[in-house]
């Protein structure tokens, strides 16, 4: 039977069936009425779980709480870790703590689980059927309370291995992801729920040194709504704060109590982890992890691992920010290039212009002279039309979405280029920005919109002009902005215009 019940045991893989399993069988190969395997907390060194046999759900329930692993006999067994028998239980100085409606106990056999020095839980029946337990029965129970030992080391093992996996991968999802191009603020997001999730956290929060001396909390995540957690401030001075400026991670048993942590949020939170972003000796920030309180603690498992997350997550931010600078910088440079071009672009035009207007200065014809001269100060209309664009967009900050209608305008040509294979050129004409309203820019918008996408959809389309004019006249002579999209493409009625020209027109128009 006991060889039986030993290769039962062995064929479990999951922990808490396989300790219930030794619980059974101990009572079976004994004849004990009740049975119960206290586990031990690897931290607390309180009864983390307790595993019965002849108890009843209801007996549970008027038993109500845990026990301790401290007081009565099994604290004998924890403190003196050796097997323990008694013939009556109730007249042993040393039974305590029992309490309100547990069965009625008499005979005890009880021995520790352990693997080597270390103390996991107890291992104990009561009131065998037929006489007293017996040397064999201790040798029985000995024995399973061997295997509940292996059986308890090997699930921590294995927990600590799939723990450690997950905060190794979860490291790395967060580099991968900060070196993605995130800016700062959903950079320091990301860090703060990734560090949540692993760490089974309420709350991940980064707060960075403020200019008076403390730490602001600037970015939260929580598993509901983070509420007034954001803008909350240690204030300098702060004996935790001292910790965390000079490096040190800061472990809090009860945010609520300590007198460390000073944060009006601090009384919804229990267990916590303080842990500095640092890299290359400078402290970036802190990355808090707390618990709600009355969680489970945090185990040095976890405290370790959250510590080399946060010295991980630091180097990331710190590489993210410089890899930002450096797009930044290859930005600029681009822009250099740009304005370099656009340098030769209008040389060459107003070299050309030059060239015409001094053709126009020796011909004779005055019919001749008026077409060459409108020609060329249309040119150089145009020219100009160009740089002031240009330059417009040079002038945008590159991360920012524009604001200006000028700038929305130059974003839809921009994005059409993409779809199109060149992109449009734009011609703005009077105060676009200043008399053109939100509603207006809004249809405009959806207008160009329409334009550009019915011109991709047309074959042959090689060039689109787009025209916006903010100081038009409307047929009905009042001030109104027309928008004016024309491309090269054949026309949708296959016919040509009576000059035999090619392309298609949309004009839109609306009163400012």
């Amino acid at each position: 039977m006991l060889l039986e019940a030993v290769l039962g045991i062995g064929t479990d893989a999951e922990v808490r069936a396989t300790l219930q399993h030794i619980v059974d069988t101990a009572t079976e190969l004994t004849g004990a009425r009740y049975g119960a395997l206290g586990v031990i907390g690897p931290e607390s060194a309180r009864v983390t779980e307790l595993f019965t046999a002849g108890v009843s759900d209801a007996d549970r329930r008027r038993i109500g709480r845990l026990p301790d692993g401290h007081t009565g006999i099994l604290g004998v067994l924890t403190e003196d870790p050796r097997p323990l028998r008694l013939d009556d239980l109730t007249t042993d100085p040393r039974s305590a703590g029992i309490p309100p409606g547990h069965p009625e106990m008499r005979s005890f056999l009880g021995v520790p689980v352990q693997v080597g020095p270390e103390v996991l839980g107890s291992l104990y029946l009561a009131e065998k059927r037929s006489g007293s337990f017996t040397d064999q029965d201790q040798n029985l129970l000995s024995l399973l309370a061997s295997q509940a030992g292996i059986a308890i080391t090997n699930a921590r093992l294995y927990g600590t291995v799939q723990q450690r996996e997950r905060w190794i991968e979860g490291t790395a999802a967060v580099t991968t992801a900060l070196l993605t191009g995130q800016n700062a603020n959903e950079a320091l997001i990301t860090v703060a729920e990734s560090a949540r999730v692993l760490a089974d956290a309420y709350a991940g929060v980064v707060l960075q040194p403020t200019a008076a001396g403390g730490m602001e909390i600037v970015a939260a995540s929580t598993a509901d709504e983070p509420g007034d957690i954001v803008g909350a401030v240690i204030e300098p001075g702060s004996p935790v704060l001292v910790q965390l400026l000079g490096g040190e991670p800061v472990f809090i048993d009860d945010s609520a109590t300590d007198p460390r942590m000073t944060t009006h949020v601090r009384v919804r939170f229990g267990p916590s982890m303080m842990l500095p972003l640092q890299s290359g000796g400078k402290l970036i920030g802190t990355l808090a992890l707390p618990r709600r309180r009355g969680g489970r603690p945090y185990t040095a498992a976890d405290r370790l691992l959250a510590t080399q997350f946060a010295s991980q997550a630091a180097l990331a931010l710190v590489l993210a920010d410089s890899q930002h600078d450096r797009e930044q910088l290859a930005v600029y440079e681009d822009r250099d290039r740009i304005a370099r071009d656009l340098h030769d672009l209008v040389v060459q035009r107003l070299f050309a212009t030059e060239m015409m207007l001094e053709s126009v200065r020796r011909r004779a014809s005055a019919a001749d002279l008026n077409v060459l001269l409108g020609r060329a100060v249309d040119e150089l209309d145009f020219t100009i039309q160009e740089v002031r664009t240009t330059i417009f967009a040079l002038q945008q900050p590159p991360a920012d979405a524009p604001t200006t209608l000028r700038g929305k305008v130059l974003r839809e040509t921009g994005g059409a280029a993409v779809l199109l294979g060149f992109r449009p050129s734009v011609r703005f004409t009077g105060p676009v920005d200043t008399v053109v309203g939100d509603p207006a820019a809004r249809r405009l918008l959806a207008a160009l919109r329409g334009a550009l996408a019915a011109a991709h959809r047309r074959p042959g389309v090689t060039s689109i002009e787009v025209r916006i004019d903010a100081a038009a006249q409307l047929p009905d002579g009042r001030a109104g902005v027309r928008l004016v999209v024309r491309d090269d493409g054949p026309r949708e009625d296959g016919e040509e215009s009576g000059t035999g020209e090619r392309g298609t027109t949309v004009t839109w128009e609306t009163h400012l």
